[in-house]
């Protein structure tokens, strides 16, 4: 396999410092890590993106979740590995994600709920995340950017850095989220 191009990310100036302090900005609002990564899988595995499902199943790997949760991820809604939190963060990144599928792209339905779970603040860090995920998965996916080894090595070295820690690529040459 190979990239279509460059990371735009990486091309563009500025793109990727933007696209991290976006996702880093909905860090501090109080939603667990996990759910942030189980938001950023479940995009990415809807959008097709190997870069952004890889990366985020090694981070949830490397956080000490159970495989179960991550291979049920696709899955949710039958899979009894889930709070009612969680879902409803998934619900919301799926129709957030989908936005075209439906005449009511987000029901209310699916907004109550995730509000019954999450604070005003939290919900907006919530959609920041699924908005920021979609904009990587699009960027990456479009651009066919091509997953692998240095995934892996990225994760583990971001695992090293303080959870407050702003996300940054280290590697300059290939992008990451």
């Amino acid at each position: 396999m190979k990239a279509r191009i460059k990371n735009p990310a990486l091309t563009v100036p500025g793109a990727m410092t933007a696209l991290e302090m976006l996702g880093a900005s909905a860090g501090d609002a109080g939603i667990p890590e996990t759910t942030r990564n189980l938001v950023y899988l479940r995009a990415s595995q809807i959008n097709g993106c190997s870069v952004c499902t890889d990366l985020h199943s090694r981070e949830l790997e490397q956080a000490g979740e159970p495989t179960a949760r991550i291979f049920a991820l696709a899955a949710w809604r039958d899979a009894p590995y889930f709070t009612d939190a969680e879902r409803a963060a998934l619900a919301l990144t799926e129709a957030a994600t989908r936005l075209a599928d439906r005449r009511d792209p987000v029901p209310d339905e699916v907004w109550e709920e995730a509000a019954r779970h999450y604070s005003e603040p939290q919900l907006a860090a919530l959609v920041v995340s699924i908005a920021t995920v979609n904009a990587w998965n699009r960027l990456m996916a479009v651009t066919r950017q091509v997953s692998g080894k240095w995934v892996e090595q990225f994760v583990i070295q971001r695992a090293g850095q303080p959870a407050s820690a702003p996300r940054r690529s280290k590697n300059k040459n290939e992008g990451a989220q």
